[in-house]
């Protein structure tokens, strides 16, 4: 089965977090991650998790992923870094066929950037092209509270056919680290790009017995 393309986005919002859970679960899904970095995502990263890189380089291993991820996860070619100011990479290009884009965190500028129209860095045009080819593309605003000017360009986001999924973490399935918050955000993020993930122990409503119920049911059925 070949790999499935996906574009990943970080900017400078609070939660590099996610994009690093992101990248990582990706990359153990038989994909290709096309990542980009704004220039504020690195500040963000050395504040929040202390990765520390040049601006525009990439590194799998100070990327934070390496404590949970052997060389195997990262084949030749499996995650291919794009400069953020790099508009000739291929996905600047709508004839470069991918299969969803996630920006994650998005900041406010970025998503406002998005909404206008403004191609101003290799993040905002690889956007444009996701939401004028009718591709997925995916935006995970860290912002609280939401101004009226954020609303309003979330709503021509969504009507552009782009999603809106905030990092709103649930807690009904027993988060209790940040761990367990990235990987909320990042199993919802993963439905959305239709990719089977067991990220989460999922909600099943009082009348539907747990799977471990009912195999045991079968097993008994079966026996007897």
């Amino acid at each position: 089965m070949s790999k499935r393309k996906i574009v990943v986005a970080v900017t400078g919002a609070s939660g590099v977090l996610y994009g690093i859970k992101l990248v990582e679960v990706l990359s153990t899904c038989n994909c290709d991650i096309h990542l980009v970095l704004s220039d504020t995502a690195y500040k963000v990263m050395e504040a929040e998790n202390g990765i520390s890189l040049p601006v525009q380089e990439f590194n799998a291993r100070a990327f934070g992923i390496s404590s949970s991820c052997n060389s195997e996860i990262f084949p030749s070619g499996s995650i291919h870094f794009h400069r953020c100011d790099d508009f000739s990479a291929a996905i600047a290009s709508g004839s470069y066929r991918t299969d969803g884009m996630v920006v994650c965190p998005c900041s406010m500028g970025t998503l406002g950037a998005i909404a206008a129209g403004l191609s101003l860095n290799l993040i905002h045009r690889a956007a444009e092209v996701h939401l004028k080819e009718r591709r997925k593309l995916i935006l995970v605003p860290r912002e609280t509270p939401y101004s009226l000017i954020h609303l309003e360009n979330m709503t021509k986001i969504a009507r552009a056919g782009g999603v809106i999924l905030p990092a709103s973490p649930a807690f009904y399935h027993g988060i209790d680290d940040l761990n367990g918050i990235a990987n909320f955000i990042v199993s919802r993020i993963c439905d959305q790009l239709g990719i089977e993930n067991n990220l989460i122990k999922r909600w099943r409503g009082p009348e539907e017995p747990e799977l471990e119920e009912m195999e045991l049911e079968k097993f008994i059925e079966m026996a007897g």
